[in-house]
This record gives C-alpha cells, structure tokens and sequence, in this order.
C-alpha cells in the first residue's frame, strides 16, 4: 500500500463521494476509481459500497471502517515523522503528544509545557485524555510520545519517572444527597448506591482492594472516561461517581460537592514510554522538563 493511495481512500471517505473526493484530490473521476480499485484488488477485500442508481453516494464496509481507522493513524505518523526530519540540526520544534487522564498532577505536564514554550517558543504539546486502556494503546503504537499510567510500570517494556503528585479518591455527589452530610465516606456507606466508576478493567482499578468484601454490593449503574461527562450525570441525580478530587470545580453556585475515602486511598502516577524509543527533539526536550519540574516538586518547590 502507497500512502498516496491511503489519502485518496480517506478523501473518499470523508466525502462519502468517489466525485467529490476526486474533485478535492483535483484527479479524475475515472483515476480515482481505478486507483481505488487496485487497493481493494490488492487487500483481496472490498471496502467500498458504491451508490446505487441514482445516488452517488459512497459507504465504508466492514473491512473499509477498519482501513480507515488503520489509514487515519498510519498518515498521522508520516506526518510527524516528516517535521521531525524536516526540522534543521539547528532548530528545536515540533509536537509533543501526551496520553492521560483527567487528574492534578496535569499540572507537572503544564508547568513543564510553559517552561519549555518560553526556551522554545516552536514547541507544542498536546494533551490526549482518556483511561488507563486508551493511553497504553496509543503508546504502544506511536500516537503519543509519553502516557500517564496509574497501575504498576512494566519496566521491560517502558522506562519511567514517578510523578511527585498523589491523587486522592473520593466521591462526588450532590449536595442535597443522603452522604453529602458526612466528612469522609466508607465502603459500607456507599455498598446500597448507585455508583458512576472509572471505565477501565477491574484488575487495573485500585479502587477495587478499598472496597474489599464491598465491592460485590457495588451497584455500578454507569462508566465514564472523563470525570467532567461523570459530574454531569451526578448533577442530573443518576449516582455518586468515584474520581480523583480537584479536577471539577466546586465553587460558586455549584450543586456537587466531594467527600473524601475513609480509610484514605491515594493513587501513585508514572509518566511512561517505550523503552529504547529514539526521541524527536522536541520529546527529548520535553521529558527533560518534565524530570527537572518533578525534582523541584519533591524539594518542595
């Protein structure tokens, strides 16, 4: 497969149309289509569902839903990799990618991030949210530079450095709630309510050794990836959500609040890559912050 042939294929796709992709491609009709064509020849499967009669519209099948995803991310790298090289020895720019989630040690990332735009005003970061499953996927292939891990750092196959930041667990409920009237919330408080949890497996979540004999009572009426989409369903009464705290802002006219663990459960992060990864410039230059601005955190800066 040619990456050329790959962009034609993913301008077919977003235009739903072979004309209107050729048109934006500024190739013929009858190119395109012999190009696309050969792909499918090539793959031994079809990926494209022409437009009946009278409608010209183009749709993905199984296998194409599949080459699109596949070609998004191949594209994607070519396009780093090609500012990666095309930068001179000279120059320090690029983009840094980061996987992780919705947590206060974000604030090592944004620190470190502010540092390095004011030596190297050409660099940017930018942040991926999502669970613990998202950030090792798109590690592992290539679509971030450094991922946020909570559970234990496999170090044959990643290098790390601990983050300095400890996340504390809590619940996150209404105000008018039966357990907004207590100062911290135990296991047994919360084995008859409905719970929002961290989508994630449950042998990765640490949580799940706090709630102990608890947690086959746990009545978990929904999952989230990200802690601002849980607050919303908390705030429409559908059940308290297990989050880190100081991630929803509570103040003013709020209608939630967040009630801490008892016994206390705090979490550990990593910042993680793959081991022998050859950094971009950029990278390099980003995790070199990053240790420098967790350093400074354990001195007590």
């Amino acid at each position: 497969m040619e990456i050329r042939v790959l962009q034609y294929f993913l301008a077919v796709a977003r235009e739903q149309s072979i004309s209107s992709a050729a048109e934006s491609l500024h190739l013929s009709q009858p190119t395109l289509s012999t190009q696309l064509k050969a792909l499918e020849e090539e793959l031994g499967k079809q990926l494209l569902i022409r437009g009946t009669k009278g409608s010209r519209r183009v749709l993905l099948t199984e296998e194409g839903m599949l080459l699109r995803k596949r070609a998004e991310e191949i594209t994607e790298l070519v396009r780093i990799t090609e500012r990666e090289i095309s930068c001179s020895d000279d120059v320090i720019a690029g983009d840094v990618y980061i996987g992780t989630g919705e947590s206060d040690m974000v604030r090592i990332f944004a620190r470190a991030a502010k540092s390095l735009r004011e030596k190297y005003p050409d660099i940017h970061c930018h942040m991926l949210s999502g669970n613990a499953e998202f950030v090792k996927d798109y590690l592992d292939r290539g679509l971030v530079d450094f991922g946020v891990v909570y559970s234990q750092v496999d170090t044959g196959i990643y290098s790390s450095v601990k983050i300095p930041i400890r996340d504390s667990w809590g619940v996150l409920m209404r105000k008018d709630s039966p357990l907004a009237a207590l100062d911290k919330i135990t296991s047994g408080d919360l084995a008859d309510k409905p719970l929002i949890v961290p989508a994630q497996k449950s042998d990765d979540w640490q949580m799940a050794s706090w709630f102990g004999a608890d947690a086959q009572r746990m009545d978990i009426v929904a999952t989230y990836n990200l802690v601002f989409n849980a607050s919303l369903m908390v705030d429409e009464g559908l059940g308290y959500a297990i989050c880190f705290d100081k991630i929803i802002n509570l103040s003013g006219d709020s209608r939630l609040c967040f009630r801490p663990l008892s016994p206390e459960m705090k979490a550990e992060a990593s910042v993680i890559w793959k081991r022998y990864k050859v950094f971009s410039k950029a990278a390099q230059k980003f995790i070199d912050e990053v240790q420098q601005c967790c350093e400074i955190k354990l001195s007590g800066g």
